[in-house]
């Protein structure tokens, strides 16, 4: 299935949070006030705002962490505030204590960009005894690392596909604000009530996502779950209920489905086991 570049870029990026979002909810517990296990209360350093920053940072409060990124240019940091990468840019680690505070005593996502550079923040953190329950992962050059490590800070790091799982893409040929949250409805009710992480990336992830995500989807599920999803959709443009053309992969691009309303003809394909 032939895809536009910049269709390419988002599911690129969004398959990058989506792994992230996978290590970060490998670290969740249920909490007191919530019954969904969740990273609300704990703190987050995501690094510098490169890449795997920016993806962290969204992961993050996707996840549900307080996460604080550090950036020294001027261009990253408005980058990222247009792109929804980051809810706070601030030039000091006070003004940043105060929005995570805040929003760690009330178990709120957020993230916050300091405008230093990252080697300068960290030694401040230390210096302050800010102490993250959640470090990216890179950081083990750094001499503040072990320190963090020591005090038991988890490392945060890409989670690969687990065996038994496989990647399912979506998007759509037009009006993704109407069509695209009728099929994230149809992928909840593919998913068990009990697989928390996956249906937590499907509600929240269109959210925090933004622009950088918009028009497209991406989930990690078992091949049962993709099969049923594929043939609700099927089902549901069949019907008229789902009344534009779904572009869907599953398998990482190894099988691709387009199906499109009446009267175009429907070309649907089938998953071989």
């Amino acid at each position: 299935m032939a895809t536009h570049p910049d269709t390419d870029a988002a599911f690129d990026f969004t398959r990058q949070v989506e792994r992230f979002y996978a290590g970060l909810t490998s670290a969740a517990t249920a909490s007191a006030t919530n019954s969904e296990p969740g990273l609300g209360g704990l703190l987050l350093y995501a690094g510098e705002l490169d890449g795997d920053g920016r993806a962290l940072a969204v992961a993050g409060n996707i996840a549900g962490a307080a996460s604080i990124v550090a950036s020294a240019g001027a261009a990253a940091q408005k980058q990222a505030i247009r792109d929804g990468v980051v809810d706070f840019l601030v030039t000091s680690l006070d003004e940043a204590l105060r929005i995570l505070k805040n929003e760690i005593r009330k178990q709120q996502p957020v993230s916050v960009c300091v405008t230093a550079a990252p080697e300068t923040l960290e030694r401040e953190m230390l210096d302050r005894g800010v102490q993250p329950g959640l470090v990216a992962c890179g950081l083990h050059d750094a001499p503040r690392f072990p320190a963090w490590l020591g005090n038991s800070a988890l490392q945060v790091k890409l989670s690969p596909i687990s065996k038994g799982q496989a990647w399912l893409n979506w998007s759509v040929a037009a009006e993704p604000t109407r069509w695209l949250p009728k099929l994230d409805a149809l992928a909840l009710d593919c998913l068990s009530l009990s697989d928390w992480s996956a249906r937590r990336w499907v509600r929240l992830a269109p959210r925090y996502l933004g622009r950088l995500g918009q028009g497209v989807r991406v989930l990690s599920c078992s091949p049962e779950d993709a099969r049923e999803f594929i043939a609700r959709v099927q089902l549901a443009v069949k019907q008229g209920e789902i009344g534009v053309q779904v572009f869907i992969c599953y398998g990482d691009n190894e099988q691709s489905f387009v199906t499109q309303p009446k009267p175009s003809t429907v070309s649907e394909g089938v998953i071989e086991g």
